[in-house]
């Protein structure tokens, strides 16, 4: 794993947007961008990219204001144009033409975004736990935990915390979720807090009012689709993966994982093996 930055331009000038890639670029390996979720970092990717890194050049960026990117200056900022711009300046300084893409729930909606777009360099597009209808109920519950910003004393009480808001990840191991912990939270003095902005959840709370359609985007992708869902997600209902399925016959795949809600971590054996399996194909 090496950790990279890239300069990206805005509004106030450049900014670092940070990442981590894994595996060798060339020798005929596709590239895949591994994007996160709302509050996450590019480092809840670790265990996939190490595995699928022997035959895949693995990106997993810190968004704007998440991990090691830099924060923004105002608010209003954190939304997709943003990220989309972000997105099209690593691409580009990927070097590469296409570039496979798997995003959870917001990193989701970014690839969407992106493969939506014509000409778009997105080849194969992997949907965690998102689609084209948002639920208003699962967006409400989001916004309630992205605001709370406690200072840990250490990592055991973080990690306690991550063990129960993120509950819906899935049967996590012990070493799986101090991983999650530790690569979350910075030091600060006195303790630990997240490694987000908290300009972020001011954000959110404005924009997740109800129910977000987003099917004209939807209809507007041409790639394949694997589309996972949580089984007891409360974001991708049942009904709206069977609907994705439906309207792209033979282009959109289901996997919808047990135990996990939204959304499902993608750590365990099984679960990577699915994706490297779709991935792999022509």
């Amino acid at each position: 794993m090496l950790e990279k930055t890239v300069p990206v331009l805005g509004v106030g000038g450049f900014r670092k947007l940070a990442y981590t890639e894994w595996g060798q670029a060339g020798q005929g390996r596709r590239t895949l961008i591994c994007v996160h979720g709302l509050t996450r970092t590019g480092r809840d990717f670790d265990l996939l990219a190490e595995a699928l890194s022997q035959n895949w050049r693995v990106i997993c960026p810190d968004i704007a204001g998440r991990g090691k990117s830099d924060w923004l200056a105002d608010a209003s900022l954190y939304d997709f144009p943003l990220y989309l711009s972000d997105m099209a300046a690593l691409i580009a300084r990927l070097d590469v033409d296409e570039v496979d893409w798997l995003g959870t729930s917001m990193g989701g909606l970014i690839g969407l975004f992106l493969a939506a777009q014509p000409h778009t360099p997105i080849r194969r597009l992997v949907l965690n736990d998102v689609g084209p209808k948002l639920a208003g109920q699962a967006l409400a519950r989001i916004a309630s935990y992205v605001g709370y910003r406690p200072l840990f004393p250490d990592i055991d009480a973080a990690e306690a915390h991550f063990r129960q808001v993120h509950a819906p990840f899935g049967a996590l191991t012990d070493a799986q979720w101090r991983h999650l912990a530790k690569t979350s939270l910075r030091s600060v003095p006195g303790g630990f807090e997240f490694h987000y902005d908290p300009k972020i959840a001011q954000r959110f709370a404005e924009t997740a009012p109800g129910d977000v359609d987003l099917w004209p985007f939807w209809m507007a992708v041409s790639c394949p689709v694997l589309a996972i869902r949580g089984a007891s997600s409360d974001l991708l209902d049942s009904e709206t993966l069977k609907a994705m399925v439906d309207s792209k016959p033979g282009l959109c795949t289901p996997l919808e994982i047990p135990g996990c809600g939204h959304a499902p971590a993608l750590m365990n054996e099984t679960d990577i093996g699915a994706i490297r399996d779709w991935l792999s194909r022509t």
